[in-house]
């Protein structure tokens, strides 16, 4: 009960107290609060319908369109489905009909992995070169110490308000959001305050001692890392870790998975969490971590550059997702390093790295098809990109993972139903389904074919509510 209700106050906040009156002998509510509960019912009981009409309606579980569509749309969830012509047969004579002409509607995109409070600034290439992790420490150094919590959460309002606007109507931010300014910004957008995405926010990356930032000022230590991880030592260390993230009213854990790590701690980890009814993400990149992450029964892993065939087997045993994160393949990371001047030695390396890369991903992306284990997508996106909002940012994830190796209707999967499953949201999200959340977009073409249409989405709604209506 403990952990049903917890999950429960994330979303639904506490009815307003009655001055006092509140809960009566034997559990019996107040006049005030009857009348209030009443109240409600009428409003729920009288919600507006509107009916979305399109020319197509692709469903990714299937591949099939159904040509003309439209959706009945009752409050902020999808009553029915079907033919224009039946919708509006069943629809009452006065419902609100938005006819988007001949689009393709398509359930609202889900980014599994993203980072929405921050957007470090590749650092010039000195700097790079004479420090750990170079790219990305002194950027996230920066929005530690540079920026007040307040001011990451509202660039976060920001970077979420774009990602809606491009389609993504669902994420999981995965940390580097400082104590809890993800569960903060999720909290605004649920209550109407400020738009943006449903997110799933994990506060706090639990981790061991230095994963990504080593080398720091011993006095400051401490204070830095504790605004972006919680630190951990043996089984019970780990345990206390979990619940303190609770505490703070995430709605998923995520651990690094580093070689300081050991399987007595992810085993409390997995157990932990999952008393508390969360799923756990693990990033791992390397086959002993990535088994570590295994053998506890993680539900995710990040990453996972280096996993063996026999470990893929093993997660599509266990039904464990592959979280494929590829934004940058192709050498698209070189698009966030255009304002840099680089020496001819520092691009002729960079290029043969990224070829390098380039293959290892075309591998890793054949055995995971190969292998039939789930996968979704995520962005892994957290970086400044020159000339792009956060979400056209996002979106390069789709030409990466095309290039990659992946076909585009399995990329629709990976971002909607597949992406809806890994988070435990199939019951609302990930599909245009009666009884779950009117979350749509509408592309000009057919993403099957091209699925470069989704990084033009031109109508967005998420929760019955327009968000982006942009003309042809």
């Amino acid at each position: 009960m403990i952990r049903l209700d917890r999950a429960f106050r994330r979303t639904n906040p506490p009815l307003p107290p009655s001055g006092g009156e509140g809960w009566g002998e034997g559990g019996s509510r107040s006049r005030r609060d009857l009348c209030f509960v009443a109240l409600l019912l009428v409003v729920s009981s009288a919600s507006a319908q509107t009916v979305v009409k399109a020319g197509r309606l692709l469903d990714p579980r299937t591949g099939n369109v159904l040509a003309p569509a439209a959706v009945l749309i009752e409050g902020d969830r999808i009553r029915e489905v079907g033919p224009p012509s039946k919708i509006q047969a069943d629809a009452p004579a006065d419902v609100e009909i938005i006819d988007l002409g001949d689009v393709m509607l398509l359930p609202g995109l889900i980014d599994g992995h993203t980072h929405l409070l921050i957007d470090p600034v590749i650092p010039p290439e000195e700097e790079v070169g004479r420090r750990y992790n170079g790219r990305f420490a002194p950027g996230l150094l920066l929005a530690i110490a540079a920026m007040s919590p307040s001011e990451r959460v509202l660039r976060g309002a920001e970077a979420a308000r774009e990602d809606l606007e491009s389609g993504f109507t669902t994420v999981r931010n995965l940390g580097h959001s400082g104590i809890d300014g993800d569960v903060v910004l999720r909290n605004a957008i649920n209550a109407g305050r400020v738009p943006g995405p449903r997110i799933l926010a994990c506060g706090r990356k639990l981790s061991g001692t230095g994963s990504y930032m080593l080398n720091l000022n011993p006095a400051l230590f401490d204070a830095i890392l504790d605004q972006e991880f919680l630190r951990f030592d043996g089984p019970d260390g780990v345990r206390h870790a979990v619940r303190e993230n609770v505490l703070y009213g995430v709605d998923v854990i995520k651990i690094a998975a580093e070689d300081d790590v050991t399987a007595a701690e992810m085993a409390a980890l997995v157990d932990e969490a999952h008393r508390e009814g969360m799923k756990v993400a693990v990033h791992a990149k390397t086959p002993p971590n990535i088994q570590l992450a295994i053998d506890a029964g993680a539900d995710s892993i990040e990453h996972g550059d280096e996993i063996t065939d026999a470990q893929l087997s093993a997660m599509r045993a266990k039904g464990i997702f592959f979280d494929v994160t590829e934004t940058f393949y192709g050498g698209r990371f070189a698009n966030l390093e255009t304002d840099l001047v680089l020496s001819p030695e520092s691009k002729a390396r960079f290029a043969a790295s990224a070829e390098k890369r380039n293959a290892e991903i075309r591998k890793l992306i054949e055995r995971i098809l190969k292998s039939g284990v789930k996968f979704a997508a995520g962005s892994d996106m957290g970086w400044y990109y020159p000339g792009k909002t956060r979400g056209e940012a996002t979106a390069t994830m789709f030409p990466a993972l095309r290039d990659a190796g992946i076909p585009p209707l399995e990329i629709l999967r990976a971002v909607t139903i597949r992406a809806a499953e890994m988070l435990g949201w199939s019951d609302r999200v990930g599909a245009v389904e009666a009884g779950k959340y009117a979350d749509l977009v509408a592309v000009a073409g057919d993403p099957r074919a091209d699925v470069t249409e989704l990084e033009r989405v031109r109508f967005v709604m998420k929760g019955g509510k327009v968000y982006v209506r942009r003309q042809p």
